[in-house]
């Protein structure tokens, strides 16, 4: 269970009451005068972000009141937990499962390297809320924002896969990793060609669990486990940050873990490759072909579009065995962030269906996610003289399309959703405190629990 989350405490609980902002007035009314004084002086007006005390018969603070604008979101309770004083809260107001993760989510803090500021204020869990699936949607995105905070340093490939490891041994997965020289025997070039520069060597991760007679799901993630650029090196500015590109294989296990713990019955596959995309001697170039698992060779428009040459290989081999769905996440294109930025996961699918219901699960759980068209004709612009084609489009054009129809090529058939995304909160947010964030898993894992039961 969650830190910030109890389901008992010896303590005794400070009262927690939400006032919607449009009964604030009605709520002022009701008060005694000496309350309506300590609102006064908290100068709290219900709006979102507010709170105030009330003070008992003692003359003490007694009650807590907090601001509630009325939706059902992450930022109903996010704000609060570092906010108040440390203590143990009760709610006197009914809330959702999403409401109380907010809570949860709110609490986050990355505390690796330095002690945290202050321990968050807890809250008892009510009776009538999930407690099972809040705290497994904390911990999934605990997880998710913990892999991608840590900085490049402490996370590269053979970091990356131990991670893994231990989550699939915490859920009775099964696990294998290929490594370095063994990518190749197993057809998997671009994973190794992109990786082969750096000093920990490149790796492809396959996470298996679940019944084998239930539904396939297939989970990939982009491990780039920091970018570079490659020899079309990225500046500095454009670098700085790039701890997060292994966001995507940070979000599908993330959601694997989600999954499992919430014993889905579907049969999970993640596929992950996990590379760093260096500078060196042998670093592949601009020009290069590059041959693929699914046969499909290559040619090297730009080294820095590396994500959708270690993907699509885990894709072709994902497509092999006809799954019911293929989810795939990767910090993909900064066209994606130009088209709905950082805070919306940029989401294409070839299955009308599947998008409409994954859109609603967005909504359902403040999870937004936005389609975008896999708009056919643009595919002239991934044509290549030498090779069936390439990486990277030259034109400045609708980026994060191209790269999506590059990754469509070695779907198949495979129903697929392919969600390019931020993986990074840019600025402070009820429950979505600065920094790494999980992004559009919930609203996966909502369509799947919707889907399939459990």
């Amino acid at each position: 269970m969650a830190e910030a989350l109890i389901v008992s405490s010896d303590a005794a609980a400070t009262p927690l009451r939400l006032i919607r902002t449009s009964d604030f007035e009605a709520f002022a009314s009701e008060l005694s005068e000496a309350e309506r004084s300590w609102i006064r002086r908290a100068q709290f007006a219900a709006k979102s972000g507010e709170f105030a005390w009330l003070p008992g018969a003692d003359g003490h603070p007694a009650e807590l009141v907090a601001g509630w604008d009325g939706g059902d979101d992450l930022a109903s309770l996010g704000g609060l937990p570092t906010r108040i004083p440390e203590g143990v809260y009760e709610l006197k107001t009914e809330v959702s499962d999403l409401q109380l993760l907010g809570w949860a989510l709110g609490s986050y803090q990355f505390v690796r390297y330095r002690e945290r500021d202050r321990a968050p204020a807890q809250l008892l869990i009510p009776a009538r809320n999930d407690a099972d699936l809040v705290a497994n949607m904390d911990a999934a995105t605990t997880l998710v924002r913990d892999l991608i905070n840590i900085p490049a340093g402490d996370m590269l490939p053979s970091h990356l896969a131990d991670e893994a490891i231990q989550v699939a041994d915490a859920n009775q997965a099964n696990c294998r990793v290929l490594v370095g020289e063994q990518l190749l025997e197993g057809g998997f070039d671009a994973i190794h060609a992109v990786g082969r520069a750096a000093a920990d060597a490149p790796r492809l991760i396959d996470i298996t669990w679940g019944d084998p007679d239930h539904p396939l799901i297939v989970l990939v993630g982009k491990g780039v486990c920091f970018d570079s650029g490659g020899l079309d090196i990225k500046p500095a500015a454009s670098m700085r940050l790039m701890k997060k590109d292994m966001g995507g294989a940070a979000n599908a296990l993330g959601l694997a873990q989600l999954i499992m713990a919430s014993n889905l019955p579907v049969r999970l596959r993640v596929l992950i490759a996990a590379v760093e995309n260096a500078v060196g001697a042998n670093a592949y170039r601009p020009g290069d072909v590059v041959p693929t698992y699914k046969g499909i060779s290559v040619e090297i428009d730009n080294t820095d579009a590396e994500g959708r040459m270690v993907m699509c290989d885990c894709l072709a081999l994902g497509a092999e065995d006809e799954p019911a769905l293929m989810v795939d996440f990767a910090t993909l294109t900064g066209s994606a962030r130009s088209a709905v930025g950082a805070e919306i996961a940029a989401m294409f699918c070839n299955d009308d269906e599947v998008a409409a219901g994954l859109s609603a699960h967005g909504d359902r759980w403040d999870d937004p996610v936005w389609r975008l068209p896999l708009h056919k004709p643009y595919a002239y612009l991934l044509d290549s003289k030498v090779a069936d084609t390439v990486n990277s489009a030259s034109s400045p054009f609708a980026g994060s399309i191209t790269a999506a129809l590059f990754l469509e090529k070695f779907v198949g058939s495979a129903p697929w959703v392919h969600f390019d995304i931020m993986a990074f909160n840019t600025r402070p947010r009820p429950g979505r405190p600065e920094g790494a964030e999980a992004m559009a898993i919930r609203a996966v894992f909502g369509y799947l629990q919707e889907r399939f039961g459990g």
